[in-house]
């Protein structure tokens, strides 16, 4: 009597390059220096708005009259106060975007290289970098549940943290920026100037 049907064995795939063989020619791009951006263009900065000015009863004025002035003026305040924090989010970005910079391009450099066609992915992994961290910052200053329309609710930010990390982790992959990302990522062997394809 036969036994039981064996099911197909599944292939393993395995991600990076385990056998840490050399890249192809066709994916082999000349060396460049990297030029910081300009990230006061890259992450322009709105202009600051005029703070409004809190309304005074005049005396012949009615009550409803003098309600509807302040409710104005309350809608005002709030849209003041998201601009003023849209302008110190850009500010700290703009600060943080330029000490990752400084931080990851010479590694990418010594390690793995970096082409022109490269400079884009690590002018956006900064910002994503400033970008989770100011999200993580108005999180510590906001507290997680906040007040909504619909009474307590999961602070947007969270929302935004969660999707700066998710690309990130993209970046990390791709760049090779961790551990686990480095053994699969070819390093850059020294050697005489004969061998550089691109002389």
């Amino acid at each position: 009597m036969p036994g039981p049907a064996r099911k197909p064995a599944l292939a393993v795939v395995r991600e990076g390059n385990p056998g840490h063989r050399p890249p192809p020619d066709s994916v082999t791009l000349p060396p460049v220096e990297f030029d910081e951006p300009d990230w006061s263009k890259e992450l322009p900065e709105s202009m600051a708005p005029k703070k409004p000015e809190e309304p005074a009863r005049e005396d012949d004025e009615s009550i409803e009259h003098f309600q509807q002035r302040m409710y104005r003026f309350e809608k005002k305040m709030v849209d003041y106060h998201l601009k003023r924090q849209a302008i110190n989010g850009t500010r700290f970005v703009k600060k943080r975007a330029s000490q990752e910079w400084q931080r990851i391009v010479p590694v990418l450099q010594n390690s793995v290289g970096l082409g022109a066609v490269d400079w884009s992915i690590v002018v956006d992994l900064c910002i994503c970098v400033a970008r989770l961290e100011w999200a993580e910052h108005e999180l510590s200053r906001e507290g997680l549940i906040v007040l909504g329309q619909r009474g307590p609710a999961r602070n947007p930010h969270t929302t935004i943290a969660s999707q700066y990390r998710t690309q990130i982790k993209t970046y990390i992959r791709e760049l090779g920026l961790s551990p686990a990302a480095r053994t699969g990522l070819p390093g850059r062997e020294d050697g005489p100037d004969d061998d550089d394809p691109f002389d």
